[in-house]
């Protein structure tokens, strides 16, 4: 039990300290434009494509409400929880990240803006994590997952 959470606290640590490491950079004046991808700075006051924006201050409790059910329910589940663990590390520790954003800037600190073929969202660190992580749950669930026999 103990190794097990020595991984969830590193992956929830890496993925928090390596997102808010970039926002401090972004936050300090780092950019950078391309033909691909530009760093920006954009506080996104909303979730995923500014959904949710009307929400204002009430999303950031709304946040925190839903990381805790998360974190309840996987509780509850332990054996889901400890066979995803590095997945749902890395969830949290950006989910935490993009938290600790609301407090603090009142939205979440975004730097990534691709352009290249397509304009798409701009992004940060957090949202690749929380997606390699969902991407890392899946892929285990659907191509590794053992099969019961009928």
């Amino acid at each position: 039990m103990i190794k097990l959470s020595y991984i969830f606290l590193a992956g929830f640590g890496f993925a928090f300290i390596s997102d808010q490491f970039v926002k401090h950079l972004s936050l300090n004046g780092l950019r950078y434009e391309s033909s691909y991808i530009d760093l920006v700075q954009v506080f996104n006051d909303g979730v995923a494509f500014s959904m949710l924006s009307f929400l204002k201050d009430y999303l950031k409790y709304l946040h925190l409400a839903l990381i805790l059910c998360l974190f309840a329910y996987l509780l509850w589940q332990k054996s889901f929880f400890k066979e995803h663990l590095l997945a749902f590390s890395l969830i949290f520790g950006a989910g935490s990240s993009n938290l600790l954003d609301r407090f603090l800037y009142g939205g979440v600190v975004d730097m990534f803006y691709w352009h290249k073929w397509f304009n798409f969202a701009i992004f940060n660190v957090a949202d690749v994590l929380i997606n390699l992580g969902v991407a890392l749950i899946l892929i285990k669930e659907f191509f590794f997952k053992k099969k019961a026999i009928l």
